[in-house]
């Protein structure tokens, strides 16, 4: 977990990353409540662990509650420690769905009284797809806004996060963002975002990647978890994760280590976001990070990758 560049942007972080979605207890999406108690003592147990790097959204939560609970564990803790990079995104409004400038500027606002600071470093605009592409770019629209928060000092850095890939590069394009997030398009089973990624890189963009286990599939098995991306897929999806799982199992790995290896050890990639809902879970994803897996399997698992008319786009 030693601290590396975020791409040209000047901040460290760790190569794992926590993603607090699931903190946030959303059941229609993930199939479970997580209270406040056991929200809370999670982001402690990572704040006790070597990971550095925490990710949120304004919109994780009916009501910004993934944020709530992280602002009430750096509460107890005496504020945000020195070495924690802390990552937010702003959302539309949750009711009307205003997307404009003026609601980047006032989702933003929220997150800081809900997470209990003054200012993050890195903040992004969060699935821009709710959204025409030109109507984010338009003057007063949501581009600017981010953009006017880093001119003025109230962040350091902005990003996009977000799914599609041509959006993603279309945003890109502008020359306006510091850092990348994609998720679900680069793992084990696809492999949409590995172009993007690479170019972003090679621009000194910061290049994250979110959600290695696909939502669940590369974690708990297709025949626990049979989405993929939070959407039902191809049984071929399906199949090509059994045929990993089997692989993984003759070399006697577990399939998530290797889905979460996939994304640490890319060369593109500055940092992996892995969702988590206990401190167990924290443990575990270190212990996943820090397996040992032979070269072989690489290569093998490689010859099951599904064909890509059947990735993300």
């Amino acid at each position: 977990m030693t601290p590396r560049p975020l791409g040209s942007t000047g901040l460290e972080v760790t190569p794992l990353c926590v993603g607090t979605s699931p903190l946030a207890s959303m059941p229609r999406l993930y199939g479970y409540d997580v209270s406040d108690e056991r929200a809370v003592a999670t982001i402690e147990a990572v704040l006790d662990s070597p990971i550095r790097f925490i990710d949120t959204s304004n919109g994780y939560g009916e009501h910004g509650e993934a944020e709530k609970r992280i602002g009430l564990a750096l509460a107890a803790r005496g504020g945000l420690p020195a070495d924690v990079v802390l990552a937010t995104k702003v959302d539309p409004d949750p009711v009307t769905g205003d997307f404009s400038g003026k609601r980047v500027l006032a989702s933003y606002e929220e997150s800081l009284e809900r997470l209990g600071v003054d200012r993050v470093p890195l903040l992004y605009l969060h699935d821009p797809e709710r959204i025409s592409f030109e109507e984010a770019v338009a003057p007063g629209g949501a581009v600017e806004a981010l953009v006017r928060l880093r001119d003025e000092g109230r962040v350091d850095y902005i990003g996009v996060a977000g799914g599609p890939v041509r959006l993603l590069a279309q945003y890109l394009e502008t020359g306006k963002f510091d850092a990348l997030l994609s998720h679900n398009r680069y793992t084990l089973l696809d492999r949409s975002a590995q172009s993007l990624f690479a170019t972003a890189r090679q621009r000194g963009i910061g290049v994250v990647n979110a959600a290695p286990f696909g939502g669940g599939m590369l974690a708990k098995g297709p025949d626990v978890q049979s989405k993929y991306g939070y959407g039902e897929r191809d049984e071929r999806i399906a199949d090509a994760a059994r045929a990993m799982a089997a692989a993984c199992a003759r070399h006697e790995v577990p399939l998530p280590a290797a889905a979460l290896q996939f994304s640490l050890r890319a060369p593109f990639i500055d940092a992996t976001v892995v969702g988590v809902s206990s401190p167990e879970r924290v443990d575990q994803t270190l212990e996943y990070a820090g397996l040992e897996i032979p070269e072989g399997l690489w290569a093998e698992l490689e010859t099951m990758v599904p064909p890509s008319d059947f990735w993300l786009d």
